[in-house]
């Protein structure tokens, strides 16, 4: 007899605003934020919005992530010279709030 233990995986939802995105981008981002369940196993669901800023700079390239938690939801916004820069900082801070979070739980139960 085998017990199956059922593996909920993350579903992504990627959004690029006023431009086309390539897939290649889009499983980098989902790649990343996947990842984010090593942290937190409770998401519920999660969204990346990518944006360019028309402006003269370079770091132009806007990345925000949203991951709805029960009870909370984290929204994580950073701008760099590429896509996959801005996503792996956005990652980064999305750990820290969610090992933070886990944390809080954990000391309150």
């Amino acid at each position: 007899m085998f017990n199956l233990i059922p593996i909920i995986i993350m579903k992504v939802n990627v959004h690029a605003v006023n431009f086309n995105i390539d897939k290649k981008l889009v499983d980098f981002i989902d790649e990343r934020m996947t990842k984010l369940e090593k942290y937190y196993d409770k998401v519920v669901s999660s969204d990346a919005f990518l944006k360019v800023e028309n402006i003269s700079e370079k770091e132009n390239k806007i990345v925000e992530l949203k991951v709805l938690v029960p009870g909370d939801d984290f929204i994580v916004k950073k701008q760099s010279k590429t896509f996959e820069e801005a996503a792996d900082l956005a990652v980064e801070s999305l750990e820290r709030l969610l090992v933070k979070r886990k944390e809080k739980l954990r000391a309150h139960s």
